[in-house]
């Protein structure tokens, strides 16, 4: 069979499968089955306890709903206020990932501990970078990484001891090496596939996680202190956001099933990588270069909602109808994210003298809500989340595009530690959801 044969021969069984998968949208209504398990109105399905983050978008008043200005807690905390409570020069991914996994805010002597702890696993395999990473790179540095995490699991001796403290250190230890895994990638896809220069550089266990991402990735190793406040702010926001997102909660599935922590935290970033998952802050990107195409004056109001209506009607950038970074499953008024993000946005944007694009952004921010509000039934506000400004820090930090996803990756692998530890102390169940069968019964002829 030629190529083109087997191409024919899989669109053919394309058309019986959605013959015979397709499911009448009528059914979920009647039997009160609610799609990507939340309601018309966003509610989700409530389907754990969780005592590590709380996100809250509504109010009860009067025993009325109301919308509300978006909140992010960690372990009883406030986000904006943990990032406020650091020093002008404090990285705080570290100590934020104690509190996290811990449950507390780390003394001292704790924090001390922590950070060595860090340094010391940020680090390879023998030989690890030049057999495993480079061996097959790819431009989905995602896929790459999770070849990684599941290689690692070979030179793990206790790989499946399931005890607490052996999944902390193997959860540890991997929060330590993504960086390393991330950035290691694309390099070497970089090389291979780009033909570019490659350069590796060997990670300093004094510094921070932002900072050592920042290092690793320059051919010069340089970095400003607002660059590295600026993403190590980032990574802090990314860190973790309840239990219900995806890929948290297939990181509470398998761990469900006491499959181990590398194959648990491997499934989790199979799930991340989708493009209606992490891979949010490229599609923002890629509708923003299309705009900067169409739109010749940054500061006209009227000729960006022209433009914004124009893509809200199909009729511009990729025909779906998206403002992308408007909106969230959750968040209505605000995300609590994007409104501390936003300050440090600034200050890198005057740095890199990108003033002009970030007025665009703006623009948009302000413009978008009321056109979505305009053109489509919503129950709920729309806002600008945190993966409308992200990709521009990125951008202005030259991180590369494919290494986006990965970026979110070095931070949400913090929040799946934790609910991988919680999942493992407080239930000894396998999470089965059940689904009801419509299937028509057949008889042979």
């Amino acid at each position: 069979m030629t190529t083109e044969q087997m191409n024919d021969y899989f669109e053919e069984l394309e058309a019986v499968c959605l013959k015979n998968d397709n499911i009448a949208p009528r059914l979920f209504e009647e039997y009160g089955v609610n799609k990507g398990l939340r309601d018309e109105n966003g509610k989700g399905v409530l389907t754990g306890l969780t005592n590590i983050s709380k996100i809250v978008s509504s109010k009860i008043v009067d025993n009325q709903k109301i919308p509300c200005d978006g909140e992010l807690w960690y372990r009883g905390y406030r986000v904006e206020d943990l990032i406020h409570c650091l020093g002008q020069n404090e990285f705080g991914f570290e100590k934020i990932a104690y509190l996290l996994l811990m449950g507390k805010l780390p003394d001292e002597r704790e924090k001390e501990d922590f950070d060595r702890i860090i340094g010391e696993c940020r680090t390879l395999p023998t030989n690890f970078t030049r057999d495993v990473i480079m061996k097959a790179p790819s431009e989905d540095v995602m896929n790459s990484m999770t070849r990684s995490i599941l290689t690692l699991a070979s030179y793990d001796k206790k790989v499946k001891e399931p005890s607490v403290s052996n999944s902390l250190r193997q959860c540890i230890q991997l929060i330590s090496e993504f960086p390393l895994l991330a950035v290691y990638g694309y390099n070497a896809y970089n090389h291979y596939e780009k033909n570019e220069s490659m350069y590796i550089h060997h990670p300093d266990k004094q510094l921070s996680t932002a900072e050592n991402l920042l290092m690793l990735l320059r051919p010069d190793r340089k970095y400003t202190l607002t660059e590295a406040k600026v993403l190590d702010t980032a990574l802090i926001l990314h860190m973790e956001h309840g239990g219900g997102n995806n890929s948290t909660f297939t990181t509470r599935v398998v761990t469900s099933s006491r499959s181990d922590t590398y194959s648990t935290m491997a499934a989790a970033m199979c799930s991340l990588k989708g493009p209606k998952h992490g891979g949010a802050n490229i599609k923002v990107m890629e509708m923003m270069d299309d705009i900067r195409a169409h739109i010749k004056d940054y500061s006209d109001k009227d000729e960006i909602e022209a433009y914004l209506r124009r893509i809200v009607d199909k009729d511009a950038f990729d025909q779906k109808g998206l403002i992308y970074g408007m909106g969230h499953a959750v968040y209505s008024i605000s995300d609590p994210r994007e409104r501390v993000f936003k300050d440090y946005v600034k200050q890198l944007a005057e740095e890199k003298k990108r003033q002009k694009d970030l007025e665009l952004y703006e623009n948009i921010e302000m413009l978008a809500p009321k056109i979505i509000a305009d053109k489509r039934h919503i129950y709920k506000g729309v806002s600008p989340n945190v993966d409308f400004y992200s990709g521009f820090v990125y951008d202005m930090l030259g991180i590369p595009v494919e290494l986006y996803t990965a970026m979110f990756a070095v931070a949400r692998i913090v929040g799946w530690s934790a609910h991988r530890i919680e999942e493992m102390i407080c239930t000894d169940k396998i999470i089965r959801p059940a689904y009801m069968s419509v299937m028509e019964k057949k008889r042979l002829s």
